[in-house]
């Protein structure tokens, strides 16, 4: 399909709010720009600006990834899959992690959610931690507050490797947007055991396993009483974890920007959260 065929079917099956999108844009060059291609899947999975269209951000985007890559894990023949997802402070991030959640139950597969935002590395430890065939992280990492992302772990907990990577974009070129996708509503997914929700206690074993990295504590109590550091979260994720492993490492004196520990996909105190 061209640009304008595939924006008239978005028109004719996406949901309501995303067909008011379509119809509120007046550039030719905009529908073009949203329509000319879909989202490339990479090593690092999906990233770009949030709105309606095949090429942004948007839970049926969301959507054709996790079902792509669902399908890939069920290829490989291997029984009880299970993946774990987190997400960021950026906009629209708990959204598309609940849709990946449901997709990916629908399908069968134990899908691990955390409960609130948590940091990249909390995902990789959780991969790892509980054995998932994947982890999926919904981040834009550094990019603007325009964008967001899809990033995909493999069960070792790094990025997905290249050959991956391509199988699953091979698998998402044989899905339609909207006929190929069911998703399973969120609480009926709960109650019946394909998602757990995962809170504090699965965040202390990430704490106990940094902490138990750490070779030379003496070092920061010699120094702890006078020593001291700022710390920002940029408005995202290490706002909970940072200031507690400064606090369990000794450091007495971590000054926190205030205005910046609040959570806001809008980082509204940085022209761009890098």
């Amino acid at each position: 399909m061209n640009y304008k065929e595939k924006y008239r079917q978005w028109l004719d099956f996406a949901d309501p709010d995303t067909k008011a999108e379509l119809e509120s844009l007046t550039d030719e060059k905009e529908i073009e720009d949203r329509f000319y291609k879909d989202l490339a899947f990479g090593t690092g999975g999906l990233r770009g600006i949030m709105g309606a269209g095949s090429n942004r951000m948007n839970r049926y985007t969301v959507g054709k990834a996790t079902l792509g890559l669902a399908n890939y894990l069920k290829s490989t023949g291997k029984a009880d899959l299970k993946v774990a997802i987190a997400y960021d402070s950026r906009n629209n991030s708990a959204d598309f992690a609940k849709t990946a959640a449901g997709i990916f139950a629908n399908c069968g597969l134990h899908v691990y959610l955390y409960d609130r935002l948590v940091p990249v590395p909390v995902l990789s430890f959780t991969t790892r931690y509980l054995h998932c065939d994947a982890g999926v992280m919904i981040t834009a990492s550094h990019n603007p507050k325009e964008y967001n992302g899809y990033k995909v772990y493999w069960q070792d907990g790094a990025q997905l490797p290249p050959h991956h990577a391509e199988a699953i974009a091979k698998k998402m070129e044989e899905l339609d947007f909207f006929a190929s996708i069911k998703r399973m509503d969120y609480d009926e997914a709960v109650e019946k055991g394909l998602i757990t929700v995962m809170g504090a206690e699965t965040d202390e074993k990430f704490l106990s396993n940094v902490m138990g990295q750490v070779n030379d504590k003496a070092a920061v109590e010699k120094v702890a009483d006078t020593f001291k550091m700022v710390y920002t979260p940029f408005h995202g994720t290490g706002y909970k974890l940072i200031p507690e492993v400064l606090h369990r490492l000794g450091m007495k004196h971590v000054i926190c920007v205030p205005e910046q520990m609040v959570i806001d996909g809008n980082f509204p105190t940085v022209v761009s959260p890098n």
